[in-house]
C-alpha cells in the first residue's frame, strides 16, 4: 500500500492506502475522497479527476501525455501543476503523493 493524501478546497486533508497498479483516481473513489468524480472511470476523457499536483511532487511524478495535456484544457481552472489523476499510476515511488482537488470538477 502505498499512502497518498487528497487535500480538499476548504483544505481538509485526508490519507488513505492505495493498493500498488491502481491509479490516484482509483483510490480517490474506493476511499469516496470528496471533489475527485472520475466519471469516464480513467480512460482521460472528461477531466473530472483534475488535481493539483504538489509543487514538490511535479516533476517526480511521469509526465502527461499529449491526450492527458489536451484534456486538461477542458479541466475547470487548470494550473501548472494540473494532472488528471486516472493518469498517476500508484506506484512505490510516489509514496507520500500530495494532491489537491478544485472547488469544482464542472
Amino acid at each position: 500500500m502505498v499512502h497518498i493524501t487528497y487535500i480538499d478546497h476548504e483544505n481538509t486533508a485526508r490519507t488513505v492506502d492505495v493498493p500498488e497498479g491502481l491509479s490516484v483516481m482509483e483510490g480517490a473513489l474506493r476511499h469516496r475522497i470528496p471533489g475527485i468524480e472520475g466519471d469516464c472511470g480513467g480512460a482521460c476523457a472528461c477531466a473530472t479527476c483534475h488535481v493539483y499536483v504538489a509543487p514538490e511532487w511535479f516533476d517526480r511524478l511521469e509526465p502527461p501525455s499529449p491526450l492527458e495535456t489536451g484534456m486538461l484544457e477542458m479541466a475547470v481552472e487548470p494550473t501548472a501543476q494540473s494532472r488528471l489523476s486516472c493518469q498517476i499510476v500508484v506506484t512505490p515511488e510516489v509514496e507520500g503523493l500530495t494532491v489537491r482537488t478544485p472547488e469544482y470538477q464542472y
